[in-house]
């Protein structure tokens, strides 16, 4: 096939090994230095600047100077979905990159996604926003409802007003732990931002696990009670 998009192309820049780890280790939504990603994947500060300028020229991730740093982060919201679109896939099919670990149960209970969060609770959030009418689904196509931005009001939430941002308030993303879709978009990131702020809970300091504190995880499932109602549609 000669033309439309260069699919093998993308697929290079995740499917070498150290390149993925890079790309993983940015999931959890903050810039990392070219020092901390070669930790992640294990290899030379010299090949790591080498793997970040494929992965940047190919557009899946941007970088930013602070004094004499540099950080770089994933390109967007749309490389988040596809990476864990591809983890959701990977899993499905067996291929796993350890046994499970300590770390395992954490991440799969609540976790963060580029900037929203995932995980059982991820799902476990959306269900009940879908089942109590706050948010409307057709398909895996997702609206917020007046309903829906009445209770976000309630809790401290306001949006601001629409910008020139095309970014979607709400959006669905497939789940690689509970392979079902979980909330991103604009209500997403605000939410997990709430219960950050809200001291409910907090990042793991050395992996993408949200840990909920006693207290933020009662407030939580009181908010959300509706656990996982089946497949997604």
């Amino acid at each position: 096939m000669k033309e439309g998009p260069d699919i093998a192309r993308i697929g290079t820049l995740i499917g070498d090994p150290a390149r993925a780890n890079m790309l993983t280790a940015l999931m959890g939504g903050q810039a990392l230095t070219a020092t901390e990603l070669a930790q992640a994947a294990g290899v030379t500060l010299q090949t790591t600047s080498s793997h970040l300028s494929k992965l940047e020229d190919g557009g899946l991730i941007s970088q930013r100077k602070q004094g004499r740093h540099r950080y770089f982060a994933l390109a967007d919201t749309q490389t988040g979905a596809l990476l864990e679109a591809i983890m959701g896939f990977a899993a499905s099919r067996g291929h796993l990159r350890h046994r499970p670990g300590p770390k395992d149960p954490a991440l799969r209970k609540a976790r963060v996604c580029y900037d929203h969060l995932a995980g059982d609770y991820g799902v476990r959030m959306l269900d009940s926003l879908i089942a109590s009418g706050a948010i409307r689904a057709d398909g895996t196509e997702l609206s917020l409802t007046p309903e829906g931005k009445r209770r976000l009001s309630e809790v401290g939430i306001t949006l601001n007003a629409p910008t020139s941002s095309r970014r979607p308030l709400c959006k669905s993303c497939l789940d690689w732990s509970e392979r079902r879709s979980h909330l991103a978009g604009v209500v997403g990131k605000a939410l997990l931002a709430h219960f950050l702020a809200q001291g409910w809970a907090r990042r793991s300091g050395d992996s993408r696990a949200v840990l909920f504190k006693p207290e933020g995880e009662r407030m939580f499932l009181s908010l959300f009670p509706a656990g996982p109602i089946g497949p997604d549609a």
